[in-house]
């Protein structure tokens, strides 16, 4: 593999926080950008957090790649100096609350003022502009706000939120795209842009299933189906016990059905009127659930899991997270990587999740101290050493 780097020669200043921003501003690092983390006095708010409980770790996961300066962009000379680095920028991307770009001095007429191909990327939980632009928003807030935790949840108990942050990290995946996309547009048109990405609207697509029910025949269908499907249409569809755990089964048609009834030895259920299709099936879920269940509670997850594997029936033994930390086949794609950090010491890391075959994963960098490049960056546009020290008496940087 010898390709360069998809994004070598970007240049992104990196104003985002916590998971949503820095998650694709960590993709455009693997993409081979050189991202200039901006955090202000006294870091970056998820660097902040108590290491000592673990929470800090996520800031190593998203922050690593890049490098790190200190700008303290609510002083005037902050803001000077960073309109310098914006000339020779590619993207700013940040992930603040919508209007304090503006009250920062820093929005994107004065952006583009100083760079007419400037991408200006924001990321927020409802948008730009709307009648809900201004809620106060966090991943649990935008979970409660889309409909995810009403869908999430047995059908007897209260709403639920997703164990994983979703709503961050799908718009992040949608902002990294939408950058990518606005990359590409600039290399045609020579234009900039300003992207408007809702966490909001980028988690709605997710929940096709559920909406999908609400235009259905039925309207039984509860707003929680716990482990079966979100439309109740699809069965078998759930997670099912085994010797010591669970494991997750799904027939999406019938022949999947039917190689089911193979592992089950069971050939008849693939004839049996109340079975054979999948219509049927649905139709005598509690039925057909009990049925896999006293079959599944008879093997350990792993042994079932190889019996299913073998006869192609979708499956896969509901594992621990520590366990998939340890997963050794992730680590052999490299899709994980153990390192020895200053701050946070040995952890398990992930790299992007793009692959191109030609190229290489980019050689990984653990996230950098605090400021640890404003020597450098800085430098890079005019200010030497003497000038950098008045700055930081300051408090500039």
């Amino acid at each position: 593999m010898t390709g360069s780097l998809p994004l070598e020669g970007i240049k992104v200043l990196d104003l985002t926080q916590i998971y949503n921003g820095p998650y694709a501003t960590f993709l455009m690092a693997f993409a081979g950008a050189d991202v200039i983390k901006i955090e202000p006095p006294g870091g970056e708010f998820l660097r902040r957090r108590d290491a000592r409980s673990g929470a800090g770790v996520p800031f190593a996961m998203l922050n690593a790649c890049k490098r790190s300066v200190s700008l303290n962009l609510k002083s005037e000379k902050g803001r000077d100096l960073f309109l310098k680095l914006v000339e020779s920028a590619d993207v700013v991307a940040e992930n603040y609350a919508p209007g304090v770009m503006d009250r920062l001095g820093i929005g994107y007429d004065v952006l583009r003022a100083r760079n007419p191909q400037i991408i200006l990327a924001s990321g927020s939980g409802y948008g730009q502009d709307g009648e809900y632009r201004d809620f106060p928003a966090m991943d649990l807030t935008v979970q409660a706000m889309s409909g995810v935790m009403s869908i999430t949840g047995n059908s007897d108990g209260p709403p639920m939120k997703s164990g994983a942050a979703l709503c961050d990290f799908f718009g992040g995946v949608h902002l990294y795209g939408a950058i990518a996309t606005a990359l590409f547009r600039r290399e045609r048109t020579g234009e900039g842009a300003r992207i408007d990405i809702s966490m909001l609207e980028a988690v709605y697509p997710s929940m096709a299933s559920n909406i999908g029910m609400t235009y259905g025949e039925r309207n039984d269908i509860p707003l929680r189906t716990g482990n079966r499907h979100g439309g109740l249409s699809l069965c078998p569809y759930n997670v099912y016990p085994t010797a010591d755990g669970y494991i997750a089964i799904i027939c999406n048609s019938d022949k999947h059905w039917q190689q089911l009834a193979d592992a089950m030895e069971c050939p008849h259920y693939k004839t049996e009127p109340s079975m054979r299709t999948n219509r049927d099936r649905v139709a005598s879920m509690d039925q057909i659930d009990d049925i896999v269940s006293r079959w599944t509670e008879k093997f350990t997850k792993e042994d079932l899991f190889r019996i299913l594997v073998s006869y192609r029936v979708p499956s896969a033994p509901v594992r621990d997270l520590t366990d998939v930390i340890a997963d050794q086949a992730m680590q052999a794609r490299g899709t994980l990587l153990e390192v020895d950090h200053p701050i946070y010491g040995t952890i398990v890391v992930p790299r992007s999740a793009l692959r191109f075959s030609d190229t290489p994963q980019a050689e990984y960098r653990v996230s950098p101290a605090y400021g640890a490049d404003n020597t450098e960056v800085f430098k890079g546009v005019g200010v030497e050493s003497a000038e950098l020290a008045v700055l930081a008496e300051e408090g500039v940087v």
